[in-house]
């Protein structure tokens, strides 16, 4: 009989067979849905080498949408289930993000490879994906489909899986008018704070005249993509974006969070790890980061970070309470790494690291800790965060955690 590792080698040799001899883009995952195989078809569709993709996630990679403008890959999709169940997968109107975070229509099928050359939680191969371009047609468009709206990090939009490319408008000033009332969803917007937050130079007169220009053009354009210009509604002199006319990530990403902050309130920590998850994986950077010096989008984008440096915190707790504390240790630094002064998490990190029997980094921790505090704030690092340090170079903390585990 075959051990784990002959089998991994023979069902990674037939995986990386498939994926090179494949024309179109290809990949291969294994047990746990990371890349193992990326051919060149794949590099030049979205434009990852495959340095940047071995070995991570492949929803990490695609993050494909469906038509409707929902996430596709999402922890638990529907594509990971089937291949729990040894079934092929295919999404035949869907979208993947490339590289330069444009959205590409795409037929998406998968090879699963034979059950006798898979085992469960398996490093070796589990199925081939391959990803098939299609033309978009927007004269077939119908009109009143869902915007897909994009906020992290590069700002985009799609419409009925085929990515849109506003900086090809004629007018550019009819984004930033999108980019706005995005930032305020479903409330009206009168025509006089527009223009003062769009356009705080002009007079009155010229005010409204660039208002009303790049309200026609945003329309124009949005008619164009085959969506409904009422999407951007007028209320007398004001303004409104209907909120169920969109799909933004913002949005979607604060949905996950609520829902992974009520599993863990019901101490159901997998199920909040897996919304949290997908919330990350949302955020792939700051809200309107391309309009860095734009003050009407600022608290937003303040608001929008720190809502996502609490979820990881939650994050790493849920880790914790599972065991794991080397996810949650790793988690913690993502914070640190985005907000360096946060002194509860690097109490969080000094305890985890005890736990893991590496007393000596959690030392370090605290030095670090101490360091990044004097340098950015001035202060001294807390009683209670000074206490733990001490705890932890005396060996207590040490013998508290073994006790436990005795018990």
């Amino acid at each position: 009989m075959l051990n784990f590792s002959a089998l991994d080698e023979l069902a990674n040799a037939a995986s990386l067979a498939l994926v090179e001899n494949s024309a179109d883009a290809t990949f291969a995952i294994d047990g746990t849905f990371s890349i193992i195989g990326w051919n060149l078809a794949a590099q030049e569709l979205m434009g990852y080498a495959t340095t940047e993709v071995i070995n991570q996630h492949c929803s990490k990679v695609l993050q494909a949408i469906y038509s409707n403008g929902e996430p596709l890959c999402v922890p638990g999709c529907e594509g990971a289930r089937c291949f729990d169940r040894l079934e092929p997968f295919n999404a035949p109107s869907c979208s993947i993000r490339h590289k330069d975070g444009t959205f590409m229509p795409i037929n998406l099928d998968s090879v699963v490879l034979s059950q006798q050359i898979q085992h469960a939680d398996s490093r070796s191969a589990t199925a081939v994906i391959y990803l098939r371009t299609v033309k978009p047609q927007p004269q077939n468009l119908k009109n009143g489909q869902i915007l897909q709206i994009s906020t992290f990090g590069r700002f985009g939009l799609a419409a009925g899986g085929s990515s849109l490319t506003p900086e090809k408008w004629d007018r550019k000033q009819a984004l930033l008018l999108l980019k706005f009332l995005v930032t305020r969803l479903g409330r009206v917007i009168h025509r006089e704070v527009l223009i003062e937050n769009l356009w705080p130079d002009a007079d009155e007169k010229s005010g409204r005249a660039r208002l009303k220009v790049n309200v026609h053009a945003l329309r124009r354009e949005l008619r164009s993509a085959g969506i409904s210009e009422s999407i951007l509604e007028t209320v007398g002199d004001a303004y409104t974006l209907r909120r169920e006319a969109v799909w933004i990530d913002s949005v979607m990403f604060e949905n996950c969070i609520a829902t992974g902050t009520n599993h863990q309130q019901q101490q159901q920590w997998a199920e909040a790890i897996e919304r949290f998850t997908e919330a990350q994986r949302l955020y792939r950077g700051d809200y309107l980061e391309e309009d860095i010096h734009a003050q009407w989008c600022a608290e937003e984008r303040d608001r929008l970070r720190e809502v996502y440096l609490n979820m990881l915190a939650n994050m790493a707790l849920c880790h914790a309470h599972l065991g794991d504390y080397a996810e949650a240790v790793s988690v913690g630094r993502i914070v640190l790494v985005d907000d360096p002064c946060r002194e509860h998490i690097h109490r969080m990190l000094m305890e985890y690291l005890v736990k893991l029997g590496h007393s000596d980094s959690a030392a370090v921790q605290y030095h670090h800790c101490e360091v990044v505090l004097a340098r950015e704030l001035g202060v001294e690092p807390s009683r209670e965060t000074r206490r733990l340090y001490d705890q932890i170079i005396s060996g207590e903390l040490d013998n508290l955690v073994q006790i436990r585990q005795l018990e």
